[in-house]
Parts: structure tokens; sequence; C-alpha cells
């Protein structure tokens, strides 16, 4: 069975040096030397195999090279949405140096937990590694190792109310959706940002472990809506995807 017969993956753009796919939540984008399981690194390398050798590949924690062909930028796991990937060197080359420069634009959606207040605000907290837990980022007291300036622009779309399971009775829970434009990349930034001001993404069970799931949500309410860059003819290309079934029952 092929990979694509295993996973759907939707493409919403290509051209002859550059792909943008919809990845699902819960799929990897490459390996990290310990987990298995699909990959989109996986599907790209089936569907596109000239994309073997483009690209910079990553080092595990035992210094193994993870493959990661045509890969730019990463989404985490547990987030869908709009991720570009290099089809040909050129291409890589053309979305490293934009991306390099902070000249692409990345908008996503998310349901935070709690009513935020303002209209609209600018998250600007350094982050580091948690003194806590070695899987987790932290922008608060405690953090340790380097320090990397990381700034997020969000802006309230609407306060929801969530149905939720406690003690086996239904109640709802004040949450907001958010339109979200991270000025930097950095690991995990939106989840730490919003962790860090008390309105943690709903569904985040590494950040938010002892908030409830939603009844009719089965992942972490963070979406990639949008990407906006130029292609290698220098035109600008902008690229949307549709919010999880999950996310739009919820909104």
């Amino acid at each position: 069975m092929s990979n694509r017969d295993k996973v759907k993956i939707n493409i919403l753009y290509e051209d002859q040096d550059i792909l943008a796919v919809n990845k699902p939540s819960g799929m990897m984008v490459h390996g990290d030397g310990k987990k298995e399981g699909l990959f989109l690194s996986d599907w790209i390398l089936e569907n596109y195999p000239d994309t073997k050798d483009v690209g910079e590949p990553a080092r595990s924690q035992k210094g193994e090279s993870i493959s990661r062909p045509g890969i730019v930028h990463r989404l985490d796991t547990e987030t869908s949405g709009v991720i570009l990937i290099a089809k040909t060197p050129k291409g890589f080359d053309c979305l490293k140096r934009q991306f390099q420069e902070r000249t692409i634009k990345k908008t996503y959606l998310a349901l935070v937990w709690g009513e935020m207040k303002e209209p609209f605000g600018t998250i600007n907290k350094s982050i580091g590694r948690s003194g806590s837990d070695f899987r987790k980022w932290s922008s608060q007291r405690g953090a340790r190792g380097e320090m990397r300036e990381a700034e997020t622009y969000w802006e309230k779309i609407k306060n929801i109310k969530c149905k939720v399971l406690v003690h086996g009775k239904e109640k709802l829970e004040k949450a907001t959706l958010v339109r979200i434009e991270p000025k930097t990349g950095r690991t995990h930034q939106i989840r730490v940002h919003f962790t860090s001001i008390q309105h943690p993404v709903v569904g985040d069970k590494l950040y938010a472990p002892k908030k409830p799931m939603p009844v009719d949500l089965s992942i972490m309410a963070l979406h990639a809506k949008s990407i906006e860059f130029i292609d290698c003819n220098n035109k600008k290309i902008k690229v949307e995807s549709d919010i999880p079934l999950d996310m739009k029952k919820i909104v």
C-alpha cells in the first residue's frame, strides 16, 4: 500500500519549484530519530522523488542525519494547515531566504481558553527551554538555555462557549476564536505565548493537560490558515486552507 493510500494529503498550490499542501493534525513533518509512523516527508519522497536531495538534513539527538526532502519550515505535529515544500534547489533557496528575512506572512486560526477582553494585541516574550519538561518551551520564569526573541500578533474574531464534560456532566466553558500572525518562527511559539497569558490553545494536551477536551473536538484547535510568499518568478502568492471539520463544528 502506498503512502498516498494511507493518508490523504490535499495539494493547495503547485508550480515548477514550490508546492503547498494541507497537513492534517497528528502528522509529523519529518522524523526525529525516535518516533515511527507516517511523516509528511515520506509522502513527499513517494510523490516527488526528485526532492530527495533538496534542502538540508537535520540531526537527531544522537547525531544521526534525518532526511528532510524539500522541507523549508515546520508545523507542530498537532497543528493542521498550510505548509510549503520546495521541489527544487531553486525553490528551496527562494523560500529559505524569505523565511530568514521574515517576509513570509503566516496566518493561523486558533481557539484559546477563556474570554479575550481586548480586540487585538501583541505578545512579545522571549522563548527558551522549559525548566520542568524537556518536551516543552517556555517564555515564563524558570525557562532555561538561550532565550530567543519571539513576537506574536493576535486579533479576536469572536467569543465562543465550548461544551465540555466535567465529572460526567456537560457544562459550557468560555473560549475565544483568534486570528494570529507570528512575526517570528520559534518552536511551539503560539502555544507557548498564549499559555503565558493564561489563554492556552484548546485541545493542547502538552501545555494545558488539565483542561477538558470539548465534546466535539478530537484535535488541537490550532490551524495554519494561510501563507503568503513570493515565488521564483517574483510573483506574490497567497495559499489558504479550510479549517478542520472538528473546529468548524465549534466555531
